[in-house]
């Protein structure tokens, strides 16, 4: 298996569609990115140019207790339906991570699923307690704690700065505001 990872626009088309079909899997009739957001794709590609699993790193600079942060974030993680379970996710997750770190930025937040914690945290993310995106646009927001969803904010923190801030995130609404394409990023 082969991580590769490039700006979203610069896909190749075989990858692209593969990617894309395994994201109908997920989320039917999603699409692309807002480019505002720096899209970079990562596919999990196995030896017979299969896509096992696909995520999408977005980032933006966000600003959040009065202080200035580079963020980058997960968006649409999907694993194949019929590769899970062989460890193609938690793979993919983990080097995300490690991308996002040697990138720049420094925070990485994103919300997921209540059900799906334990999977990020084995992955190297770790929960923000009582922590809230709010996404969409400052005169529209979409916040993650809003009536129906059951989400958990994970986050990391990979500047000295950021960690130093980083209880700062835990117990807060932050203002992530990726726009009306990317609603929670």
């Amino acid at each position: 298996m082969r991580i590769v990872t490039v700006p979203e626009a610069q896909t190749p088309p075989e990858l692209r569609a593969a990617a894309e079909a395994l994201r109908e899997q997920a989320w039917p009739g999603g699409g692309p990115h807002d480019p505002a957001l720096r899209p970079v794709a990562m596919l999990l590609v196995a030896p017979d140019g299969g896509v096992r699993a696909a995520l999408d790193i977005l980032s933006k600079e966000i600003t959040h207790g009065g202080r200035a942060y580079r963020a980058s974030g997960l968006s649409a993680v999907v694993t194949d339906t019929a590769h899970r379970g062989k460890g193609h996710g938690r793979q993919l997750v983990a080097a995300a991570r490690e991308v996002i770190a040697a990138s720049g930025a420094d925070v990485g937040l994103f919300t997921c699923d209540r059900p799906l914690r334990p999977f990020y945290e084995s992955a190297g993310w770790q929960a923000l307690p009582g922590a809230v995106l709010i996404g969409g646009t400052p005169q529209d927001p979409f916040p993650s704690d809003q009536p129906g969803f059951d989400k958990v904010t994970m986050g990391a923190f990979f500047t000295a700065r950021a960690q130093r801030d980083a209880a700062a995130f835990e117990q807060s609404r932050i203002g992530l505001y990726p726009g009306e394409t990317d609603r929670l990023w």
